[in-house]
């Protein structure tokens, strides 16, 4: 749509990535990565706000299965107080940069991470995606 910025949400693997020029990163795990010190880590910023909430984790336990369930329950989690908040922050700044969600699940394509990318991209004001 003519007018509306490009925007470009990216999900990326906290332990394969490396980080590019221009990009904002965001670890959007609640928990931090095993392995990885909080002061070698390349992130701009720890959004666990936006995180699914312990208990949502606890009942999905990454079982393909209960995705679809899991994407519904989340982006009702999203949508509200604090993730609501930190999520349109985060969108309106994938308008002027490429965001770059970062996740330690092995699983990307069944990730909280994955369900946060189509949750932005979705936003009524949210810009048209050119990748990811």
């Amino acid at each position: 749509m003519p007018g509306r910025p490009e925007v470009r949400i990216e999900i990326r693997r906290v332990y394969e990535d490396v980080p590019d020029a221009g990009t904002h990163r965001v670890l959007v795990d609640r928990l931090w990565p095993r392995g990885i010190r909080k002061e070698d880590a390349p992130l701009d910023e720890w959004a666990r706000d936006l995180a699914p909430t312990a208990e949502l984790r606890r009942w999905y336990g990454h079982d393909p299965a209960k995705y679809p369930e899991f994407a519904r329950r989340y982006r009702e989690e999203l949508a509200q107080p604090p993730a609501a908040e930190v999520a349109a922050r985060l969108g309106s700044f994938a308008g002027e940069h490429t965001l770059v969600l970062v996740t330690a699940t092995r699983d990307v394509e069944h990730s909280g991470a994955r369900v946060l990318r189509d949750y932005l991209l979705a936003r009524p004001s949210a810009p048209q995606d050119t990748g990811g």
